[in-house]
């Protein structure tokens, strides 16, 4: 109902529905970027269109896809995904590197000259290992660092903390999550339990699916359901 305000989308289902008494799960942008904070955007935004394979968690959910750094923030399939599930103030641990042993890595390159942006570079971008350090682990060579510093950046880059400052907001968001609480619903036809006669399909129902054509599939669907009794 709310995403995407130009090609007409609005908040009327919302407020009919509340109108005659019905729950409503607050709106939010759904399936949408996410911005930073103005200090770790600054060394971001250069890296605008860098793309990464990552493993995004929010307590329970993760998701394992790209992440695509933009001039505004975080982008990508991985992030769309969580952002339906993430809350504001809350952090989001990034594995930027899944199913790679990092500690060993740079326990076996401990001895060398190498600097340390120079062979995270060997396996994230070059642009994004050299801001990464910048950001969270000051590069020098490898034989500079002890175990102990070792083992603290191998595991910043496998639980990357970041709190998003918030999201690109209905402009951007692809769906919108919340809405007429499905309690209030019958599963079969979409009527209103508390006024006969009432119908809600869509983004108007609290239902919201992942990527991949399933909240135009639910669209349907409940738009058929309801037009067989309607």
């Amino acid at each position: 109902m709310g995403s995407i305000p130009p090609l007409g989308a609005t908040d009327f289902g919302y407020r009919i529905a509340r109108q005659f008494g019905l729950s409503v799960e607050e709106p939010r942008p759904a399936l949408v970027p996410l911005t930073l904070t103005p200090q770790v955007q600054k060394h971001l935004t250069p890296l605008s269109g860098v793309s990464i394979d990552a493993l995004v968690r929010w307590r329970d959910v993760e998701f394992r896809e790209n992440i695509l750094i933009t001039h505004r923030g975080l982008s990508g399939p991985a992030i769309l995904q969580i952002s339906s599930y993430w809350r504001p103030g809350e952090t989001l641990s990034i594995d930027l590197l899944p199913e790679q042993d990092v500690s060993g890595l740079l326990k076996r390159n401990q001895n060398s000259g190498v600097e340390l942006a120079n062979l995270l570079a060997r396996i994230l971008p070059r642009r994004f290992a050299h801001a990464w350090c910048e950001l969270y682990a000051e590069s020098k060579p490898l034989r500079h660092y002890n175990r102990e510093e070792l083992e603290e950046i191998a595991f910043k880059l496998h639980a990357f903390q970041v709190t998003p400052h918030g999201t690109e907001g209905y402009r951007k968001a692809e769906v919108t999550a919340g809405g007429v609480a499905t309690t209030e619903l019958s599963s079969r036809t979409m009527e209103a339990e508390r006024a006969p006669g009432l119908y809600f399909i869509g983004e108007a129902v609290d239902v919201t699916g992942h990527l991949g054509g399933y909240n135009f599939q639910w669209a349907w669907a409940s738009a058929y359901a309801a037009g067989q009794c309607a």
